[in-house]
């Protein structure tokens, strides 16, 4: 059995159509912070049940229910939610983490070490820079490694 789980970060107030047609079918989604606006996270509830988490410029009263980070487990992976990678003060290893999803640099980053996948999706929200919009998502599978598939949704 697998299940999929659709990763994005820093909308900054803006989910864009083309979301939910990359997330039709998720069994969870998880944003990676700067949310920008309560409705973002309410739409994407909407399509799957979501983990959040507040990134630097998600402020003001409703950004106070979202933690800095969470840790979940889906599938029987282990994840470990966070904005700003540079401010990972854990060692997944120790902590029996699979998965470290961030966000806040805008950047999709997919990289592995000491058996840990670290993942930024990108960015969702506006464009800022020169920067795709972009998204994820990660087939969570027993037998086949964790593999993020990543979306761009500005392609012509």
């Amino acid at each position: 059995m697998s299940l999929t789980i659709g990763v994005i970060s820093d909308t900054h107030g803006l989910l864009r159509p083309e979301v939910e047609r990359c997330f039709a079918g998720v069994s969870h989604i998880i944003h990676a912070g700067d949310i920008g606006a309560p409705e973002v996270v309410d739409a994407l509830r909407r399509i799957a049940p979501v983990t959040a988490i507040r990134g630097n410029v998600d402020r003001g009263a409703w950004a106070q229910s979202y933690p800095e980070t969470e840790t979940l487990r889906l599938g029987g992976h282990c994840f470990y939610v966070l904005h700003d990678l540079n401010a990972l003060n854990v060692v997944p290893t120790d902590l029996g983490i699979d998965v470290v999803v961030s966000g806040h640099s805008h950047r999709v980053q997919i990289s592995s070490k000491d058996g840990v996948l670290y993942l930024n999706p990108g960015s969702a929200g506006r464009r800022r820079f020169k920067l795709p919009i972009t998204l994820a998502t990660l087939e969570l599978n027993k037998d086949r490694p964790l593999t993020p598939v990543i979306h761009e949704l500005d392609r012509a």
